[in-house]
Order: structure tokens, then sequence, then C-alpha cells
């Protein structure tokens, strides 16, 4: 059986060695700030192995995170246990419930794509809405329609390392905007003796509109939509897209 983020999340931060998580992290905070929100408690999202998390640590926010993964949340855990700023759990985007409000609620590295519908969508969008407080936000990243159609899907990317050779097959199915990514990897530990293991992930391809309209029906308002790093427009062939959904202020009755 195929399975996502399973022995692949051993391998993960080795093939993510490229991935600059202090810009990641410096553009997040840039985000905050300008929004007034420079210190507080955080609450991310499919965290994964904790490299984006051990950042805004380090930046002095304090973050509680969750993942699906069991592996990969063992990564993490491994990673950051010694830091009394964070807490760590285990769950599901659609389903969470966290025993707090937050000032801020982080989704990155397309995790909103692995949402496989527009009712999951919806309600995962409630579930960070009504864990945020007055005046919150909630920011995230998707893979754009144009990034999984044209890019990532239909085709075939190899590579090839000292210790990890993998293969990344696509197929997008245009009735369902779902892409699929078939994986294989083969790793050894002595450079000699190989594994193999077969795993099978999914992404949905959202439009702007679709997931702006979703995030206005759960009660979001002042939605800010960039090209992802930038604050710049989004444009045709942008390949990740960030949205900035503000929680509206109640107003006091003096």
């Amino acid at each position: 059986m195929m399975t996502s983020y399973g022995n692949f999340a051993l391998l993960y931060d080795v093939l993510m060695d490229d991935f600059d998580y202090v810009a990641w992290s410096g553009y997040i905070q840039r985000i905050l700030n300008k929004n007034g929100i420079e210190q507080g408690r955080i609450l991310e999202m499919a965290c994964g192995t904790g490299s984006l998390t051990k950042e805004l640590l380090d930046l002095g926010y304090r973050v509680d995170g969750f993942d699906l993964s069991e592996e990969m949340l063992a990564v993490a855990h491994n990673k950051l246990s010694k830091n009394k700023n964070l807490r760590l759990f285990n769950m599901d985007m659609t389903e969470f419930k966290m025993d707090r409000k937050y000032k801020a609620i982080i989704a990155a590295c397309d995790s909103i794509n692995y949402i496989l519908s527009e009712n999951s969508l919806k309600q995962t969008f409630k579930r960070a809405y009504d864990h945020l407080e007055d005046g919150g936000l909630f920011i995230f990243d998707i893979n754009s329609e144009y990034k999984l159609r044209e890019i990532l899907g239909n085709n075939i990317f190899l590579e090839d390392r000292d210790e990890i050779f993998y293969t990344w097959e696509n197929q997008f199915d245009e009735d369902s905007n779902i892409c699929e990514f078939y994986l294989t990897f083969f790793h050894s530990d002595d450079g000699e003796n190989y594994q193999r293991f077969d795993e099978v992930h999914r992404e949905k391809a959202y439009s702007i509109k679709t997931v702006k309209s979703l995030l206005i029906e759960v009660g979001f308002i002042e939605i800010d939509i960039y090209e992802a790093f930038e604050f710049e427009d989004v444009k045709e062939e942008s390949e990740r897209i960030n949205f900035v959904a503000k929680k509206k202020s109640k107003v006091r009755v003096i």
C-alpha cells in the first residue's frame, strides 16, 4: 500500500536541503509585523518535519504545530524537543481542535492543496477562523492551477544523489483538477545496498476565486493575495500564491 509521508519523512529534510526556510519565515514575519503582530503564540498547520517551525521559534514566536503524519512529527520532535516554546500534535487539518486561540495561523508549503474537496477546504477554513483571536491572521500558500497543470502535471522528474535515487511521475486529471504524484525511492545507508519504497501524493488545483469565496463564506475579511515571497500581484504564470485572510475585530460598544 502506498502512503503519503511515511518512509519519505526520513528523507524529506535531505531532499529539501536547498529550500530557504529562513527566507520563508522572514516573509511570514514581515506579513505579521505589517499587521501589528510582533509576538505571541501562533499555530502552524501541517508543520511536517518542523524546519519552518524552527525558524519561527528562532524569531521569538511561541508555536503550536500539528501534522497528520506521525512519521513527520517524529522527525520534528527529534529536531525541536528541547525548545520550551513549542507544542506538537497529531491532527488533521480538516478536523483539528486546539485548547486556545491564536494571533496567527500558518499553513505553508502547499499543504492546503492536499485537501481534495471544496467542502473539506471550507471546513478547514472554518476551523482556522474559529481558532483565531479577533483581528488574527490566517496565512497560507497554494500551488497554483498553472503549476499543477502545466509544470508538474503529466511530467516525469528524476533525481540521482549519492545515496538517494527517485522518480516522480505525475498525472493531472482535468475533471477533478487533482494532480497525482507517484514517487519511487531507492535509498541506501551504505552506498551499496538499496531499499525501495513507493508513495503517492495528491494535490488539488484551486482557483483564486474559489479560495477567496470560501474564505469569505466562513467570515474572513480583508483578504490579500500575493505572488509568494513578494507583495506583488499574482501573474498568469505564478507558481505559488500566498493568501492573508484577517478575522474581523469585534466592535466595542461604549
